[in-house]
């Protein structure tokens, strides 16, 4: 398992030993009572490239990519990350959880139809 050193509201959600880490943000706001589970952010720490179906031999080959999603079909595609290494990929996710955290991340940019209450949310979280 990876140590990780991540700002005020994300959890590592699964961290499989030097494979696939899934990150969320703010699971006790996006748990299905006023925010829809499936609009939780994440954060994929992967050697799937986002959208990519991997098979089971290239798990341990190629690059990792660092991808946010802020539901099943809404991807920040601008936050996007392809690295060599694991430790590389770890540090970018890190960055890209710390610049989500403070508002610097264009998520709406990501919308073709706003979900402005769910949007309006995050901005009063991550401001």
């Amino acid at each position: 398992m990876t140590e990780w050193s991540l700002p005020d509201g994300w959890t590592v959600w699964s961290d499989e030993d030097g494979g696939r880490t899934v990150l969320v943000f703010r699971p006790d706001v996006f748990d299905g009572a006023d925010f829809p589970a499936p609009c939780l952010p994440t954060i994929y720490v992967s050697r799937r490239s986002p959208g990519t179906r991997l098979r089971q031999r290239d798990r341990t080959a190629g690059p990792w990519h660092v991808s946010l999603s802020l539901e099943p079909e809404v991807r920040v595609a601008a936050a996007d990350e392809t690295v060599d290494t694991r430790r590389e990929a770890v540090a970018a996710a890190t960055r890209l959880a710390e610049r989500f955290a403070n508002g610097e991340v264009a998520y709406r940019d990501a919308y073709q139809v706003p979900r402005e209450d769910y949007l309006d949310e995050l901005d009063r979280l991550t401001n």
